[in-house]
């Protein structure tokens, strides 16, 4: 089994310059992948000066920075790469936007098809979700962690499991062979800090591998 490693998604509403103190807490607190930025109902300009601020604090760390929903400013912003959704931008247009060079997310909630088609058309990961009910984000679907284990079994491309995830439940997710695990509210609303968080993901992780 490979290591599985957290995956920071932000809050979908903050202040660049107030959440950056935060955002470098917790990339000091322990291992962290990649860190995705997902500010929803925001003009462009928006997008822009946020990236400006926090992707200074993920590239000064070596963590890659990845924007959701738009891979055009992905790109002209200089992220490592997007993420998209079944309402966003489809895959093989946003690699096309992104080249080769830059990361491609999807999700593909709990469907193996999409999953598939979306390895297809030139995704760098999947994510499957949500598992578990989530505070930051209404969702109909709930995947089987028997998703995680099928497809890391069959299929090369690093697969990220999302919803609800904490370090009370995550266990199951690691051991069905999640390479990421996709987190918001266990690290910014926990009770003791962004840093706490990533410290309680990171131990929950370590325990359900040994």
């Amino acid at each position: 089994m490979t290591d599985c490693q957290l995956y920071l998604i932000t809050p979908e509403s903050l202040d660049p310059a107030t959440f950056a103190p935060r955002l470098a807490e917790a990339l000091d607190a322990g291992p962290v992948a990649a860190v995705q930025l997902r500010l929803k109902n925001v003009d462009d300009d928006t997008i822009r000066r946020a990236v400006d601020v926090l992707q200074p604090v993920t590239h000064a760390r070596n963590v890659a920075f990845i924007l959701n929903d738009r891979p055009d400013l992905a790109a002209s912003c200089g992220c490592d790469g997007a993420h998209v959704g079944m309402d966003d931008t489809d895959v093989a247009t946003a690699r096309r936007i992104l080249g080769d060079d830059l990361q491609l997310g999807v999700s593909c909630y709990d469907s193996r098809d999409m999953a598939l088609r979306a390895g297809e058309a030139g995704a760098d990961y999947v994510a499957f979700g949500a598992f578990f009910p989530s505070p930051s984000k209404e969702t109909e679907v709930r995947a089987d962690p028997a998703l995680l284990t099928w497809w890391s079994s069959m299929i090369e491309l690093p697969v990220v499991a999302i919803g609800g995830i904490t370090p009370d439940n995550c266990g199951t997710l690691v051991r069905a062979g999640a390479d990421f695990l996709s987190v918001i509210s266990a690290v910014w609303s926990h009770p003791d800090g962004a840093g706490a968080g990533v410290k309680a993901m990171n131990a929950a992780i370590a325990a359900a591998e040994a």
